[in-house]
């Protein structure tokens, strides 16, 4: 059972949480809705519809500022528990710093547990509805590229004719064991081409010894060939970098797919590990936040506690965006990418934690 001075907090903590949360939210829909506008305002379709798709993307990218969102709400709880003189009445009964952090910090935990095991699952089904109904609207809807167990799939539109590529291994800008079919306009065949080496570099392909097929006769003298596509290395690599949308299951899979056909799964490895320890994330944010309260005057403003939460968001933004971009380009390793902004936060923590009580 939880104590009385436990479910005070915490129910104070949820409601500063809903009210900042719901802050934000207003925000992201009002900047979202304006860039959805301007992305339908061509289109015949209903006026409604820019709305819609923005409530799609809005669980998503909030899901992506809770870390700041835990940090402000740990701000305003103790601000308000400093101006009514709370804190005081809760020292007076026993109850030490120590332990206010440690009711604030499990309480970060579980909702981080709940956030990814619930949240993320139900906020990434529906950023891939977003996209889904975006591509649909834009004019890149006759391009698909996917993995599956059997490799690497694309579909294109060139010239009027459908490209259905097959690969069986990609590595860089190179394609391995390779099947191109090109049907015309009324999907009839017109060639197939194999090959165990193709350079994607620039949307002109360049096919090493090709074996071209037309009306069931092969031709295996040429050395290469050129191929005009829509698709290059950087467009193939953009196609799978948005894996906000897929859930931890979906990204498990998709890591051993990505592995069997040779392409770097490092992207979904790191964002596997971040949801792994988000909710470590939010409990050390929570006492870091905590912490720093505790260390300043009971008298300073409400917004000078407002420019110290943004403040501190942005330094711990950037440096989680520095981590992950040397991960990304493979300059630095995945768990090192990820711990390290972890061992920092939680370094400056504890040292922090050591004279909390005095304060």
């Amino acid at each position: 059972m939880f104590k009385v001075y436990q479910k005070y907090l915490i129910n104070n903590f949820l409601i500063k949480f809903f009210y900042i949360s719901l802050i934000f939210l207003s925000l992201i829909f009002i900047l979202n809705i304006l860039e959805e506008i301007s992305f339908v305002k061509n289109l015949d379709i209903n006026i409604w519809y820019p709305y819609f798709l923005t409530l799609l993307n809005l669980p998503i990218t909030i899901f992506e500022i809770f870390p700041f969102i835990f940090l402000l709400t740990t701000q305003f709880l103790f601000y308000e528990l400093f101006k009514k003189q709370e804190i005081d009445l809760l020292k007076k009964n026993g109850l030490s710093n120590l332990k206010i952090i440690k009711v604030l910090f499990l309480s970060s935990i579980i909702m981080g547990i709940i956030s990814v095991g619930i949240y993320y699952n139900l906020a990434s089904k529906l950023k891939f509805h977003y996209l889904n109904l975006k591509n649909q609207l834009s004019n890149d809807n006759k391009y698909l590229a996917m993995v599956t167990d059997s490799g690497l799939w694309i579909k294109d539109e060139i010239n009027q004719n459908t490209l259905i590529v097959k690969s069986s291994l990609i590595k860089g800008n190179i394609l391995h064991k390779t099947i191109i079919n090109e049907f015309s306009k009324d999907f009839t065949l017109v060639r197939t081409i194999q090959s165990e080496k193709i350079d994607i570099k620039n949307n002109n392909w360049e096919i090493y010894d090709p074996i071209v097929t037309i009306d069931n006769v092969s031709n295996k003298d040429l050395t290469m060939i050129t191929l005009k596509t829509n698709f290059d290395e950087e467009k193939i690599n953009s196609l799978f970098s948005n894996i906000s949308t897929l859930n931890l299951i979906n990204l498990f899979t998709l890591k051993k797919e990505y592995e069997a056909i040779g392409y770097s799964s490092d992207e979904i490895l790191l964002q596997i590990l971040k949801l792994f320890t988000v909710p470590l994330f939010y409990g050390i944010l929570t006492i870091l936040s905590s912490i720093i309260m505790f260390n300043y005057s009971r008298n300073r403003s409400l917004l000078f506690n407002v420019i110290l939460g943004v403040i501190m968001s942005v330094l711990i933004y950037y440096m989680n965006f520095i981590f992950s971009s040397l991960a990304n380009n493979g300059k630095l390793p995945i768990t090192v990418s990820i711990f390290f902004p972890l061992f920092i936060l939680s370094f400056i923590s504890i040292i922090g934690l050591v004279n909390v009580n005095e304060k």
